[in-house]
């Protein structure tokens, strides 16, 4: 199996770094796929305005609380910093001009959100409502509000934890709308392993890009999920470092800080700047 290792830098602390001032708005949403209202936090690339004629692909995520604020994340203080991220990669030309859709989760309903199936300990499987809200209210608005190219090549997902599951599950359930997938430490244990029996029930493999990572403190029995996981996707017709990226992060943990060291080479990966 085809592993790329990424090694920390020593002594770098990714929270130490000024933060630069992003374009982010933000929007209120109401359905009752969504049960209510849902926020949405939206990254826009510098010279949005200003060149009213460009269109952008779109990129969904997972846990919206997480990745823009460090005052709304799970751990106070240690959000992804997707935005300082991608700014910064934009500039230096490494990836495309994008934008980037948070999707905050439900709150204590977080986990019936993200999981297509109920998992005997921890029940959950609601994930069709949430998916038919992202395909059919969330992704809608968006295309409405902004200048985004909405063919499925240039419409991505991506999560952590359980939000990478849902990610990967809303992805091959609906191919002919996400084409490229980011799946970051994917819960890939979850009932039994249902998402990898999903990737071995498809009848042909799909058009699509899929990022996958797992740090390698996290437990081996979570670690060898995601290698299973890799593994039956390579069976079914992916190639690695082609339309798949597989990687393990030497020390790294289940955590905040863990995932947003590794959103630049998510995004490198899924959003190449093409010749």
């Amino acid at each position: 199996m085809a592993t790329e290792i990424l090694v920390p830098a020593l002594g770098s602390n990714l929270y130490d770094e000024p933060r630069e001032a992003t374009d982010l708005r933000r929007h209120v949403i109401e359905s009752d796929l969504l049960g209510g209202e849902r926020q949405l936090i939206v990254f826009v690339p510098e010279g949005y305005d200003a060149n009213p004629e460009r269109r952008y692909p779109v990129l969904y995520m997972q846990d919206g609380q997480n990745l823009f604020d460090p005052t709304t994340s799970y751990v106070p203080g240690k959000d992804w910093r997707v935005d300082q991220t991608a700014q910064k990669l934009i500039r230096d030309g490494k990836i495309q001009l994008l934008i980037i859709v948070g999707v905050y989760h439900a709150g204590e309903k977080r986990v019936d959100e993200y999981t297509p199936t109920k998992d005997a300990k921890r029940k959950g499987g609601k994930a069709e409502m949430y998916l038919k809200a992202l395909v059919e209210v969330i992704k809608p608005f968006i295309d409405s509000e902004y200048r985004t190219h909405a063919c499925a090549w240039n419409t991505a997902l991506a999560g952590s934890s359980l939000g990478g599951l849902f990610t990967l599950h809303a992805g091959l359930e609906h191919p002919e709308i996400f084409g490229r997938l980011g799946a970051m430490s994917p819960s890939a244990w979850w009932d039994r392993r249902y998402i990898i029996r999903e990737v071995e029930r498809l009848p042909i493999k799909s058009r699509q890009s899929i990022w996958i990572d797992i740090g390698t403190r996290e437990g081996a029995g979570t670690v060898g999920d995601a290698r299973a996981l890799h593994d039956a996707l390579v069976e079914k017709g992916w190639t690695e470092n082609a339309d798949l990226r597989y990687l393990e992060a030497v020390g790294a943990i289940h955590d905040e800080a863990a995932w947003a060291a590794r959103v630049g080479p998510m995004l490198e990966f899924l959003f190449p700047v093409t010749m």
